[in-house]
C-alpha cells in the first residue's frame, strides 16, 4: 500500500519467474504425438486465432459449449481438450484460497511463493509448469478506489487516487500479461492473463446489514466519468488487459453483469476491451434469487448474455443455459460469442500450441519460485512503502551501538500471518517484525499485549513488567484480517478494542518516547498517538508482505531511509457518521456532507493523502515553464460562453499538441541518501463548481544522495490532468488560471481559449489594432490642418 514506483512493480510483475523443467505434465491440447488432434484447423498455429477459435467452436454439441461457460471449465476428451480453470489469484504474489475452486495448488514440488506487500506479485508459469496449475487466468489485480476507509477489501487496492490507481492497473497488466511500456514484445501471446475488477464502483462488502450482492449503488455520472470508470478505462485502453469482472452489485438499480452498456457499450465499444469478462462469483445467481431483479432464472442468464458478459464464476449458466435456449430467452449466437472470447484467451495462453515445454515459457520452471532474487524485490518492495508518519525530534533512526535492549509488545509483532493480508499464497520465508529487530538487537523483551488483535482482553499489565530498564519500546498494534477482509467491513476507525489503552499507557511508563508501528490495510485514527509526546515515532507498514519484519527493522535503525506516501486519506472518527452507503464523492456542505478523498473531502483529516516523511529533507524548484498559456482551440465547441470546453470536441491532435513538459529540482539538503516519491498536484484559481479540492497529476521516484540534486521531468496533458467531470459525465476543461505544487513550492498556468494560439497570428491580430489608431491619428491631424489653414 503505497504510491508505487511503477518500474519496480512492472520488474515484480514480469520478471519473478522460473527456469527448469517441470517434474509434472501441465495440461495442454493440441499434443503433436496425437495424429487426431493434428488434423483439427484449431490446433494449426499458423492460422489467425480467430480462425482456429471458430473451428474449435464449431465442432461443439450443445451441452459442450454450455459447460465451457462457467469457471469449472470441463474437459472434452474426444477432442483432445483438457478441463480449465479459470479462477486464480495473484493479488500480490501467486495466491491460494482454501474451500474454493481454484486453478493453482502447493501441495506438490513447489509449496509456497512469494508474498510481496499487498498489492502486487507472480510466478504463476512455473507453478503452472511445474504441472500444479489447471489454469493461467489470473482474477488480479483489483482496482476500484478505494473510496471509505471502512471497505474491508480496500487493502487490495493501491488506493484513492484514479491516477495513481490507473497507472498501477496499466503497470500490474503489462506486467503480469509479459508486456512492456515500449509496445509489447509479445503481440497476441500471454504470460498469463490478468483481469480488472470490481467493474465497477464496488467498494462496499457488508456493512450493517447491507451486504455487496444486494447493494444498489445510486452513483451519479459524474463522478463515474472522473472517479469511478478511470482506472478501469486505463486498464483496458492503455493496459491491454484480457479479462475484465463484473462486480455483484447494482449501479442506479441495474446489476454490473446485466448492464450492457457497461460491458458492451463502454468497455467493448467506446474503449476497444478485447477479452472475457467473468461474472464474480455467483453474481449471475444473485441477480435472481437476491435482488429480485428478473422473474425467473433463465431471464437472468439471458440477461447476462446478452450484455456481454462471458463466463460465470459458478454453476448458473451451466444449469439454466439449456432452458434458457428452449424458452427462446437466449440465442445460440449469444453462447458463440462467449466461448469465442473465451477459446480466445486459452490459446493466447499457448494451451492450445501443443506441449507448453517447447513453447516460449517452456523454460520457467520452479527453481526461482522462492528465489533469492525475488525474496530481494519483495524486501525492496516493502521498504519503499512503508511510510514514517511521525518523528518528533529525530528519535528515528535508531543508533545502533547505543540500543543494547528493546521492549517489543503488541499483537502484531510476531505475526507472519498479519504481515500478507488477504488473497495470499503460503510465503516462502516471513520475518514478522520481532524477527527482523532481533536481527539487530539480541536483548529483546517480547509481550503480545493483548490476547488477540482485537484486544477484547488486554494484558497491560503484564506487558508493563518488561518496559521498565529497557533502552527503548516498540510498539507493533493495528489490524489484521479479523478487523478487515473480504465480506467484512469496519464499523469504527480507531484501533480495536483496548489497543489505545494499551499503547498509551506503556508509553506513559517507559523511559523514553516509545515507536508506534501499525499493520493494517485502511486507515485508523490515532489522532491520540500523534498528539502523545511520549509516542515519538509512529510507522505505517499496510500488509508489507513476508519481508516486512525486516523492512521494518532496517528502517528503525536507519540501514534504510523511509520515502512511501499515504495512498488514502487518513480520517477521524467522526466520518463514522456518514452511511458507506452514500456513494457521493462531491460535497454538499448545506447538508454537513463533506465530501470523499483528498480530491473532494472538506473536513478535518489525521493525516493527507501523500502525507509520508523522510530521515532527511528535500527541497523543490520548478524551473520555467516552456509556456506559461495553455492555448485549447478549435472552432467547434460552443461552451466557449460557458467558460469551459469539452474535452472529446476538442479531438485529440489538440490535446496531444497542448501537452507541455514541467520540470523540477529536487535537493537532498539531508545528511543521509534517500529515495521518495516527487508528486505533482493542480488545483485551480476558482475553487467551487464541483471541480476537485486538488488532484494529483504525475509524480516520478527520486533517488539522491544526501546534497545531491536532480531534475525530474514530468508531463502534463492539459485535456487529461486539467479536466473534470459535468453533471451529465462530459469532461470538459475550465478556462482561467492553475497552479501546480509540489511541496511547498508552486507554477501558475493559463488555460486560454483563443482562435489562433499561433504567435504569428496573434502579432497578425496586433497590427490591424496599430493601424487603425495610425489612421485615425492621421485622419484627425489633416483634418486640423484643412480646418487651420
Amino acid at each position: 500500500m503505497k504510491l508505487l514506483n511503477l518500474s519496480l512493480l512492472i520488474h515484480l510483475c514480469s520478471l519473478l519467474l522460473v527456469s527448469t523443467q517441470p517434474t509434472d505434465q501441465p495440461p495442454f491440447s493440441c499434443d503433436s504425438t496425437d495424429p487426431l488432434t493434428k488434423s483439427y484447423e484449431f490446433c494449426k498455429t499458423t492460422l489467425p486465432i480467430n480462425r482456429r477459435v471458430e473451428d474449435l467452436v464449431s465442432r461443439l454439441t450443445l451441452d459442450e459449449k454450455i459447460s465451457q461457460l462457467v469457471n469449472t471449465a470441463a474437459a472434452i476428451p474426444r477432442l483432445g481438450i483438457p478441463g480449465y480453470e479459470w479462477w486464480s489469484e495473484a493479488l500480490h504474489g501467486v495466491a491460494f484460497v482454501a474451500n474454493i475452486s481454484q486453478g493453482i495448488r502447493f501441495n506438490g514440488t513447489i509449496r509456497s511463493a512469494t508474498s510481496f506487500p499487498q498489492a502486487i506479485g507472480i510466478e504463476a508459469r512455473g507453478v503452472y509448469n511445474a504441472g500444479q496449475a489447471r489454469g493461467m487466468t489470473f482474477w488480479t489485480p483489483n482496482i476500484n478506489i478505494f473510496r471509505d476507509p471502512r471497505w474491508g477489501r480496500g487493502q487490495e487496492t493501491p488506493g484513492e487516487d484514479p491516477l495513481v490507481t490507473g497507472k498501477y492497473a496499466v503497470s500490474f497488466v503489462r506486467g503480469i500479461q509479459g508486456d512492456s511500456f515500449e509496445g509489447g514484445k509479445l503481440g497476441e501471446s500471454l504470460q498469463v492473463s490478468a483481469c480488472c475488477k470490481h467493474f465497477t464502483a464496488y467498494d462496499l462488502d457488508n456493512w450493517k446489514g447491507i451486504n455487496r450482492f444486494v447493494f444498489d449503488a445510486n452513483v451519479t455520472l459524474q463522478d463515474l466519468a472522473d472517479t469511478y470508470q478511470p482506472p478501469f478505462q486505463n486498464c483496458i485502453e492503455k493496459g491491454k488487459a484480457s479479462g475484465v469482472m463484473c462486480a455483484y452489485n447494482r449501479i442506479n438499480g441495474v446489476p454490473n453483469c446485466a448492464d450492457y452498456n457497461l460491458l458492451s457499450k463502454t468497455a467493448r465499444g467506446q474503449w476497444g476491451f478485447n477479452g472475457y469478462i467473468t461474472s464474480d462469483c455467483d453474481a449471475v445467481s444473485i441477480i435472481y434469487d437476491e435482488q429480485g431483479y428478473v422473474k425467473e432464472p433463465e431471464d437472468a442468464v439471458a440477461d447476462v448474455l446478452t450484455a456481454g458478459m462471458d463466463l460465470d464464476c459458478g454453476e448458473y449458466l451451466k444449469n439454466y443455459t439449456g432452458s434458457a435456449i428452449e424458452k427462446k430467452k437466449v440465442a445460440v449466437s449469444d453462447i458463440d460469442r462467449a466461448l469465442h472470447n473465451l477459446f480466445s484467451i486459452r490459446m493466447r495462453l499457448g494451451f492450445f500450441n501443443g506441449n507448453p515445454a517447447k513453447q516460449p515459457f517452456g523454460n520457467i520452471g520452479s527453481d526461482q519460485v522462492c528465489s533469492q532474487e525475488h525474496l530481494n524485490l519483495a524486501l525492496e518492495a516493502a521498504r519503499n512503502g512503508i511510510v514514517l508518519l511521525k518523528n518528533d525530534n529525530r528519535l528515528l533512526p535508531l543508533a545502533k551501538t547505543e540500543i543494547t535492549s528493546l521492549a517489543v509488545i503488541g499483537p502484531n509483532a510476531n505475526s507472519s500471518e498479519t504481515l500478507v493480508g488477504n488473497y495470499a499464497g503460503p510465503p516462502c520465508n516471513p520475518v514478522t517484525p520481532l524477527q527482523g529487530l532481533q536481527s539487530y538487537v539480541k536483548n529483546i523483551n517480547y509481550h503480545p499485549g493483548c490476547s488477540t488483535v482485537n484486544c477484547s482482553s488486554d494484558l497491560t499489565d503484564e506487558a508493563m513488567k518488561i518496559v521498565k530498564g529497557t533502552d527503548q519500546v516498540v510498539l507493533v498494534m493495528g489490524l489484521d484480517q479479523t478487523q478487515e477482509r473480504e465480506a467484512h467491513d469496519r464499523v469504527d476507525l480507531v484501533l480495536p478494542g483496548h489497543q489505545q489503552k494499551l499503547v498509551t499507557r506503556i508509553a506513559s511508563a517507559a523511559n523514553k518516547p516509545v515507536i508506534l508501528v501499525l499493520l493494517c490495510g485502511g486507515p485508523v485514527d490515532i489522532t491520540f498517538a500523534k498528539n502523545d509526546q511520549n509516542i515519538g515515532s509512529i510507522i505505517w507498514a499496510g500488509y508489507p508482505g513476508e519481508a516486512g519484519g525486516r523492512a521494518l527493522a532496517e528502517i528503525i535503525f536507519g540501514d534504510h531511509n523511509p520515502g512511501g506516501r499515504l495512498p488514502i486519506t487518513w480520517y477521524p472518527q467522526n466520518l463514522t457518521k456518514i452511511p458507506m452507503t452514500d456513494m457521493r464523492m462531491r460535497p454538499e456542505p448545506s447538508s454537513g456532507y463533506p465530501g470523499r478523498t483528498y480530491r473532494f473531502y472538506q473536513g478535518l483529516k489525521v493525516f493527507e493523502f501523500g502525507y509520508g516523511l523522510s530521515y532527511t529533507n528535500y527541497s523543490y524548484e520548478f524551473l520555467p515553464l516552456t509556456k506559461d498559456k495553455v492555448y485549447l482551440n478549435n472552432q467547434s465547441s460552443d461552451k466557449i460562453a460557458l467558460g469551459y470546453k469539452s474535452v472529446s470536441e476538442m479531438g485529440t491532435e489538440l490535446c496531444e499538441k497542448s501537452k507541455l513538459p514541467v520540470t523540477v529540482r529536487v535537493q537532498n539538503n539531508g545528511e543521509m541518501d534517500g529515495k521518495h516519491a516527487v508528486l505533482l498536484f493542480v488545483r485551480q484559481a476558482k475553487t467551487g463548481n464541483e471541480r476537485p479540492i486538488k488532484q494529483l497529476v504525475g509524480f516520478n521516484n527520486v533517488d539522491l544522495k544526501a546534497g545531491e540534486k536532480a531534475e525530474i521531468k514530468l508531463e502534463l496533458s492539459p485535456c487529461e490532468h486539467l479536466s473534470s467531470a459535468e453533471g451529465d459525465g462530459q469532461m470538459v476543461v475550465d478556462e482561467g488560471s492553475y497552479f501546480l505544487s509540489i511541496g511547498d513550492k508552486e507554477s501558475e498556468i493559463t488555460v486560454v481559449f483563443s482562435e489562433d494560439t499561433s504567435d504569428a497570428a496573434t502579432s497578425k491580430l496586433m497590427i490591424l489594432p496599430r493601424i487603425l489608431i495610425f489612421f485615425y491619428i492621421y485622419s484627425f491631424i489633416h483634418s486640423f490642418l484643412c480646418i487651420l489653414f
